[in-house]
């Protein structure tokens, strides 16, 4: 309740108050619907099936810069890290699958720590959780959702959530997360949130310095 009403005290009409879609919920929907121009399943094959590997991953990282969902170093990273052709393949196929593959989501989110973890690094590494979990939230919004893990290990604290966090990505920590964030919309569930956009901009209004 606690939660709720820090919330509700900064967006009076919840997920519905024109601020908050100001301020929090428009840009990274219109990341999603850019992301959707390119890269929606069927596109996104296609490009595969030609071998357009550099094309996906330039497309995907142009969406990502327009928002500020990443630190500037991990941009830079990402960048260098797609840029040569084994990079940018490795990328686009491990992407693909983690998204759309088959199988069950730990196995896919594990193949995809893998993948993300092996790309080609000049200085700072690429395997963060902000970089392992920004293409989900932004390509499928509907079940992924973004980890900032200072902002949301105090959200749960102040939540009164038990989060299960390490600092090198492991699948506990994701499955822990998508627990947080079943039980804020379960529990927001009269506010109306739509998809893991809103559940993921009121974790982070509980634990950003932006919303004391």
């Amino acid at each position: 309740m606690k939660c709720r009403r820090k919330f509700l005290r900064f967006f009076p009409e919840g997920f519905q108050d024109e601020t908050y879609i100001d301020w929090e919920r428009d840009y990274k929907w219109a990341a999603h619907a850019r992301w959707e121009e390119r890269l929606e399943q069927s596109s996104f094959r296609d490009l595969l099936n030609r071998g357009r590997f550099a094309e996906i991953a330039e497309h995907a990282v142009r969406v990502e810069s327009r928002t500020n969902l990443l630190f500037s170093f991990e941009k830079m990273a990402l960048r260098d890290a797609v840029k040569p052709a084994a990079g940018a393949e490795a990328f686009a196929r491990g992407l693909y699958e983690f998204l759309f593959g088959a199988g069950a989501d730990q196995d896919r989110f594990e193949r995809w720590c893998e993948v993300v973890g092996s790309l080609p690094r000049r200085q700072t590494r690429v395997l963060t959780w902000p970089v392992l979990t920004v293409f989900g939230f932004i390509a499928a919004p509907d079940r992924h959702i973004f980890l900032k893990p200072n902002v949301t290990r105090l959200a749960a604290r102040e939540y009164g959530f038990d989060f299960v966090y390490k600092s090198k990505p492991a699948w506990g920590v994701y499955e822990s997360l998508l627990r947080f964030a079943a039980i804020v919309r379960r529990d927001l569930r009269d506010l109306k949130p739509r998809d893991m956009i809103d559940i993921q901009s009121f974790i982070w209004v509980q634990g950003s310095d932006e919303y004391e």
